[in-house]
């Protein structure tokens, strides 16, 4: 759909400009203020410039104003990939964690329920073999059985 165009009457420096645009009236008279107070600030600066010669270094200000901001967003959007990057590295390491959790959690409810609730998990790699053993064992039970 295409953004509805409006006509903005503004007063720069003493002239009249018709803007038509798809920005509101309080964007537009903000952009209508910088520009003037941009303006009165370079004829301060230097009283001997005409105002097209004030309105080309403007002009030229704002370009190279505008150009460091892409450059900034550029930065910011190249960090925020990077964050958003580290942040899937950190969920893929709590669910890791939470796995391994699990893992101790379920090893440790089948020391106690062989006897064995004495033994000391040491790490995850003891813990999933526990798991394993009583698998097999269970498989080897229920083939017997069968």
């Amino acid at each position: 759909m295409a953004t509805q165009k409006k006509r903005y009457k503004a007063i720069i420096d003493n002239q009249s400009y018709t803007i038509i645009g798809p920005e509101s009236t309080q964007h537009m008279d903000r952009v209508t203020k910088l520009v003037n107070a941009q303006l009165n600030e370079i004829k301060a600066i230097s009283p001997h410039m005409d105002t097209e010669q004030a309105a080309i270094l403007l002009a030229v200000n704002a370009i190279s104003d505008q150009l460091k901001k892409q450059e900034q967003l550029l930065l910011l959007k190249k960090k925020n990939d990077e964050l958003q990057q580290k942040a899937m590295k950190v969920v893929e390491l709590e669910n890791r964690i939470q796995r391994i959790e699990a893992i101790e959690v379920e090893a440790k409810e089948v020391l106690e329920r062989t006897g064995r609730a004495d033994k000391k998990i040491r790490n995850h790699v003891e813990a999933q073999q526990i798991l394993n053993e009583e698998r097999k064992r269970t498989i080897q039970q229920k083939a017997s059985q069968g």
